[in-house]
């Protein structure tokens, strides 16, 4: 059978997802594909990818979405930092704070607090660089963060600031019985979940046996006839 194509942007983990599709569709491949935050909902249109795990918001022009989880956002800084001595950083905290705001920047934001350096890297993992360079602090959702770890920086929650919300988009006009299984995996149902696959059957009563001599049900039944009478 023809496998199926999942696209996912830098950060999000469909691991789990893949596993409990593997269980569910053994001989459905899935395809997983690393694709970048600007080109997925063009891959999802393109039929490049049968749909893909991405950060809202998105043009949805012919695309559904289905909203997942909200991401944390933090502010990545060196592990000398100041600031790692808070449990939380606020927007103010940043305020003298030389801040990078790469092109690929995924928050929901005309641009993060602090004083922004206008030379923008292309590329989050590019910023992540010039932290450790200690050119300026970074602020990304939490998974990001994770994706481009390094022993030397650290990062703390932000609030106040834009979050990332997580969500999965497929063709408006294909919504398929993969897509289904999909939508089903990603919202935790269970496999005896009647949506997303093919509700089973109500199995019919069997028949009781018929008693010995009795009359089948609609038969119909006459009564004893009479002696004939001699002449």
């Amino acid at each position: 059978m023809t496998g199926f194509r999942l696209g996912y942007v830098p950060g999000v983990t469909p691991a789990k997802w893949a596993r409990i599709w593997a269980e569910r569709l053994p001989r459905v491949p899935l395809e997983l594909v690393q694709v970048t935050a600007a080109e997925a909902p063009g891959l999802i249109r393109a039929a490049e990818i049968g749909a893909a795990l991405l950060r809202l918001p998105i043009d949805r022009a012919g695309l559904h979405a289905i909203p997942l989880y909200v991401e944390q956002s933090v502010v990545v800084v060196p592990k000398d930092h100041l600031i790692t001595a808070a449990d939380e950083v606020t927007v103010d905290d940043l305020a003298d704070e030389l801040t990078l705001h790469p092109l690929d920047d995924v928050l929901e934001w005309d641009g993060p607090p602090g004083r922004v350096i206008e030379d923008r890297p292309v590329r989050t993992g590019e910023a992540i660089e010039l932290v450790a360079m200690g050119t300026g602090v970074l602020v990304v959702p939490q998974s990001l963060a994770r994706l481009h770890h390094r022993k030397d920086l650290t990062y703390r929650p932000m609030v106040g600031v834009p979050e990332s919300q997580v969500a999965l988009s497929w063709p408006e006009d294909s919504t398929s019985e993969l897509v289904e299984q999909l939508i089903g995996i990603v919202r935790g149902r269970t496999v005896n979940s009647t949506r997303g696959s093919t509700p089973a059957t109500k199995p019919q009563k069997p028949a009781a046996p018929r008693k010995e001599g009795a009359p089948r049900k609609g038969a119909k039944v006459s009564g004893p006839r009479g002696k004939k009478r001699r002449r």
